[in-house]
């Protein structure tokens, strides 16, 4: 188990390596706190890299929208109409996604440069400062992301925030997956979601305070199924997210893992276990073909963001997720992985 100090460019972005005794290693840099390269045994016993990227670390900055494998904040997801109101005051927030705000505007947090700290065995401790008023924000808010990983092939994602009096914070990880590791297509990827409903949006997939009951329908992944099985269905909100999935599930409060894929091109399996209420399946709709580490075509690629409710500083029914001095914010999210044969 060790983490390692791999190199730093010349605008000052660092990479740091983490290994356990299986060979797994994830390489994650200070720029957007984001994940470079994950590399999992596939059934061949060779290691195949899972997450989607680009060869070096400048590339990021330009990533074509993506948020490849950053640390989004301090809301992911979207805030309808740019505003909120906390506390009897009312907020604006910079639009970057028409009229609306997308994981924490402009410059958010998977366009800032972390502060990296090694921890103890395979451990990488990433912190950063968003000042009073950053994008629109009140409030200072300390935040601090800790991976690591295990010798359980586990690569675990621990946020912490704390902030002076009171703001917003509902943090995610933006990673990219293909378990074949060529990113060619996630459609055959085998997904479980333990959910029977999702927030419903509107044209512009801002959640608006509406459930939707899922069951046995296109949405519905309860039952594992090929990512796209039923993604070419008839459905209204499957067009409006450009003829996919990009929506929030909320998640069964049972035991176990929140999700699952399963490739059985590589025998690859991953599942997500996690404290937070939902999770956003996203099917990369807005790839394009562009090329990084790979080329990645649309849909080629998948992501499983855990966070809180999103929109819920405007819809009164969502769980709060404003947080208050004094308050610690706290929660784990763990991406496992396995080769398993079906």
């Amino acid at each position: 188990m060790k983490s390692e100090f791999i190199g730093k460019t010349q605008s000052g972005i660092e990479t740091y390596a983490l290994e356990n005794d299986r060979g797994m290693r994830a390489e994650i840099m200070t720029y957007g706190a984001r994940i470079t390269r994950l590399f999992v045994p596939d059934r061949r016993g060779e290691f195949i890299d899972v997450v989607a990227g680009f060869d070096t670390p400048d590339e990021y900055r330009d990533d074509h929208g993506t948020y490849f494998n950053a640390i989004i904040g301090r809301v992911g997801n979207r805030i309808g109409g740019s505003k909120f109101t906390l506390d009897g005051k009312e907020y604006r927030l910079f639009s970057n996604d028409g009229a609306n705000h997308l994981h924490g505007g402009k410059e958010g947090f998977d366009k800032k440069i972390w502060t990296a700290e090694t921890g103890d065995g395979a451990s990488l401790k990433l912190s950063y400062l968003s000042a009073d008023g950053e994008e629109g924000y009140p409030d200072n808010l300390q935040v601090a992301v800790t991976y690591s990983i295990t010798n359980e092939n586990e690569l675990k994602i621990e946020y912490e925030a704390e902030c002076d009096k009171a703001t917003l914070c509902s943090l995610t990880n933006h990673a990219y997956f293909n378990l074949d590791g060529d990113f060619k297509s996630a459609l055959d990827h085998e997904i479980y979601i333990r959910s029977n409903a999702i927030t419903s949006v509107d044209e512009e997939l801002i959640p608006r305070g509406e459930i939707l009951d899922i069951t046995d329908t296109p949405f519905d992944f309860s039952r594992p199924k090929p990512l796209g099985r039923d993604i070419n269905a008839d459905e209204k909100l499957l067009k409006i997210a450009r003829g996919g999935y990009d929506f929030n599930y909320i998640l069964n409060g049972d035991d176990g893992a929140a999700a699952t894929a399963y490739s059985k091109a590589s025998g690859v399996k991953m599942s997500v276990y996690t404290d937070r209420p939902c999770m956003q399946f996203y099917s990369g709709n807005f790839l394009d073909g562009f090329t990084g580490k790979k080329k990645y075509p649309y849909q080629s690629a998948f992501c499983m963001e855990t966070q809180g409710y999103p929109n819920a500083c405007n819809v009164k029914d969502f769980p709060s997720i404003a947080l208050y001095g004094g308050e610690k914010y706290h929660t784990v999210t763990t991406y496992k992985f396995e080769v398993c044969e079906k």
